[in-house]
């Protein structure tokens, strides 16, 4: 796409020249790409892994409005990667100390902060004062709102994700190109892709996809060079290698084709499989504290730990039968049925899908799931334990 209409182009200040100088002695930047960086407007959707360096490198390069959207708060865990936030800002809203270190980067920058999750009624509204649009989230639902919701405001998408060692950036434009639809037409089943916090990450690896999604940003809003459109760059850290992947519209997409059925946001949890259905069996729960109960009274229960081996060495409890996830239906007939079964896994996600797993293989026994998982025992009753 070529730079956006921008109008009358603000001048720069002595000061801004100064700042932006390595910018401007650069043939393809010079005086007026910067000054169409400090008229433009950007959107970010989260500022976490990916959203850190992007928030930071694009306020450093002066763009003018740099609108955050976030509703999260910043937790330990967070800061192995989340290099915008810092030890103090623990507890702290996550666009708050966003918006203060974009700040201590540029004073100059106008930071918009909306602390709010974005949703298929407000997503329309917020994005359409916007340029660019770059996606830093970390979930499917959101991705695919992002996703329409641009190519219905005919909005360029800087999609970039992360898993483990490996990343992916795109552009997503509709007017010149595939969307995330054309690509992905539907997201994988609930469950199956673990999150960061269930899978890992390595700590760098947002750092460089949220810096390829910037330089793609600042691309985009000088019109210049071969942006990722209709193209889709993977990178994987272990080996150092990039790949690249050519992509093309889909005329049977149901948001860009041909003949698009999605005229308006969507029910978006529901298209995922996170709604859960009315008539699906509910599953049995017990708390940190009621299983320390049943365990102080010498009642006789089994732990299913369903985690990998390299979590158990992290911390499990005592008498614990560890099943990865991947083997509990092969290795079902170890279990007891005639026994409760807590199962158990970090947070109390991959559990409930190991006893909707165990279930449809035929286990008949009792099956609980811990609460919040581990690290609600190394909360509440096991403070030895760490937490991760």
């Amino acid at each position: 796409m070529g730079s956006p209409d921008l109008g009358g182009l603000p001048e720069l200040t002595k000061d801004e020249i100064t700042r932006y100088s390595r910018h401007l002695i650069l043939p393809e930047v010079g005086v007026e790409g910067q000054r169409i960086l400090k008229k433009s407007r950007v959107l970010l959707i989260g500022t976490g892994g990916l959203g850190a360096p992007i928030a930071m490198y694009l306020a450093a390069a002066g763009v003018g409005t740099l609108g955050i959207v976030d509703f999260d708060f910043v937790d330990e865990t967070n800061l192995q990667r989340q290099i915008i936030h810092g030890t103090r800002d623990i507890g702290r809203p996550k666009i708050a100390s966003a918006k203060d270190r974009i700040k201590s980067i540029n004073p100059k920058v106008n930071v918009i902060a909306i602390e709010q999750r974005l949703s298929s009624e407000n997503a329309l509204d917020i994005i359409k004062d916007y340029d660019v649009v770059v996606d830093g989230t970390d979930n499917f639902p959101t991705r695919y709102l992002v996703n329409d919701a641009c190519v219905l405001l005919g909005k360029p998408n800087v999609y970039g994700s992360v898993f483990r060692f490996e990343g992916q950036v795109s552009v997503f434009y509709a007017q010149e190109g595939a969307c995330y639809r054309c690509l992905y037409p539907e997201p994988p089943p609930a469950g199956l892709v673990p999150t960061c916090s269930e899978g890992g990450i390595l700590g760098v690896l947002p750092g460089i996809i949220g810096c390829i999604q910037a330089n793609e940003t600042i691309k985009l809003l000088l019109g210049k060079g071969e942006p990722l459109i209709n193209r889709l760059l993977l990178f994987d850290a272990l080996k150092m290698k990039f790949r690249e992947l050519k992509l093309s519209k889909d005329t049977n997409c149901p948001i860009c084709g041909t003949h698009p059925t999605i005229t308006s946001p969507i029910d978006y949890e529901e298209f995922c499989g996170l709604k859960k259905p009315a008539e699906e069996e509910p599953i049995e729960e017990i708390t940190a504290i009621e299983l320390k109960r049943r365990f102080d009274g010498g009642e006789e229960v089994q732990i299913l730990d369903i985690r990998e081996p390299h979590e158990l060495a992290i911390g499990k409890l005592p008498g614990t039968k560890a099943i990865p996830f991947g083997q509990i239906v092969r290795r079902k007939a170890e279990l007891d049925p005639e026994r409760d079964t807590i199962v158990i896994c970090k947070i109390g996600q991959r559990s409930v899908m190991a006893i909707r797993t165990l279930r449809d293989s035929g286990y008949n026994g009792r099956l609980l799931n811990l609460k919040d998982g581990m690290n609600a025992w190394a909360q509440e009753i096991d403070p030895r334990i760490a937490q991760y």
